[in-house]
C-alpha cells in the first residue's frame, strides 16, 4: 500500500519549499518587504516550520501546542539551515501511516483569550498544516515578486484544490 495522499501532499509541499530555497540568494531570504506586512521570506518559512515542528513534537503523545514554537533565528535568516530543517521534518512526516491519521489529538493555538486545548485528529491537523503552508508560500511569492524574482516551483503557493480545478479546465 502506498503513502497516504494527505501525508504525500504535505511532503510535496515541503519539497516545493526546499526547491524554492535552493534557487534563492540569502540576502533575498532576509530582505524585509514593506508591502507585505514588513515580513521576510525567511520569516514565513520559519513560521511554517515552527508549526510542523509543533506537530511532530506532540503527535505521538496526543498533544500539539502550536504556541510552543522555537522561533529559531537561524531558520529565519539562513535558507540552507531552513532546507535542512525541512528535510528533517519531511523524514518525520514520512513515518505517518493511514492508521495514524484518525488518532485523536488535543490542539492549542493562541486565539487571544482561551488557552484551552481543542479536540482534533492528526488528519485534520495535516489538512491545517497544508493549507497554512500554502498560504504562507503565497505571501512568499508576493515578497519574491516585489524583489524582482519570478521563478517558482510548479504550483508553489497555490492550493491543491485550485491546481485540480485549473487542470480540469485545461483538459
Amino acid at each position: 500500500m502506498g503513502m497516504n495522499t494527505l501525508v504525500a501532499a504535505n511532503l510535496s509541499c515541503l519539497q516545493q519549499g526546499v526547491d524554492f530555497l535552493q534557487t534563492l540568494r540569502a540576502d533575498h531570504y532576509r530582505q524585509v518587504s514593506k508591502g507585505v506586512f514588513n515580513s521576510t521570506i525567511g520569516g514565513h518559512f520559519r513560521h511554517n516550520l515552527d508549526h510542523y515542528a509543533a506537530f511532530l513534537d506532540g503527535w505521538e503523545e496526543g498533544k500539539i501546542d502550536y504556541d510552543a514554537r522555537s522561533r529559531e533565528k537561524a531558520v529565519e535568516t539562513d535558507p540552507s539551515f531552513a532546507c535542512e530543517r525541512m528535510r528533517e521534518q519531511m523524514a518525520g512526516l514520512a513515518w505517518l501511516g493511514e492508521a495514524d491519521l484518525d488518532q485523536a489529538v488535543a490542539v492549542r493555538m493562541d486565539d487571544g483569550g482561551d488557552p484551552a486545548f481543542s479536540e482534533s485528529s492528526l488528519r485534520r491537523e495535516l489538512q491545517f498544516l497544508l493549507s497554512h503552508t500554502v498560504h504562507h508560500y503565497a505571501l512568499t511569492v508576493a515578497i519574491a515578486t516585489r524583489l524582482g524574482l519570478g521563478q517558482f516551483p510548479e504550483g508553489f503557493g497555490v492550493a491543491p484544490s485550485t491546481l485540480r480545478y485549473e487542470q480540469g479546465r485545461q483538459d
